[in-house]
């Protein structure tokens, strides 16, 4: 991911509705939401949440899928990913004792198997 794409999509999340509709679709992976109830949920007007929608979708952050009229959502992990990954290129500068508190925050990312031998 390139700082350009980056910007973007942090600049997606800025926006409280956004950030919302972001973290619930994450919640609901690999599960799809329709666009309707995204904005039930969110409780927006649908044509303000399909203005969110759209920004997230350009941002990678989101994928949809059309069914007919009907526009599901789920959260882009491939997406999310890189913009981890971005964030975190320049994180310790090859210490990784700066690291270790915030990757074993983000452990419960990790299936307990894999967990279990990190911790062995």
């Amino acid at each position: 991911m390139d700082q350009s794409t980056a910007i973007e999509a942090l600049a997606a999340l800025a926006q409280p509705t956004r950030l919302k509709v972001f973290r619930r679709l994450l919640r609901a992976y690999p599960d799809q939401l329709a666009a309707g109830a995204v904005a039930r949920i969110c409780k927006v007007p649908h044509n303000t949440m399909s203005t969110h929608l759209a920004v997230l979708t350009r941002s990678s952050l989101i994928a949809v899928r059309r069914e007919g009229r009907t526009a599901y959502y789920r959260a882009d992990l491939e997406g999310f990913r890189l913009l981890v990954r971005f964030l975190m290129r320049d994180c310790c500068n090859g210490r990784a004792e700066i690291c270790a508190p915030l990757l074993a925050e983000l452990a419960c990312c990790v299936p307990a198997r894999k967990r279990e031998k990190a911790d062995a």
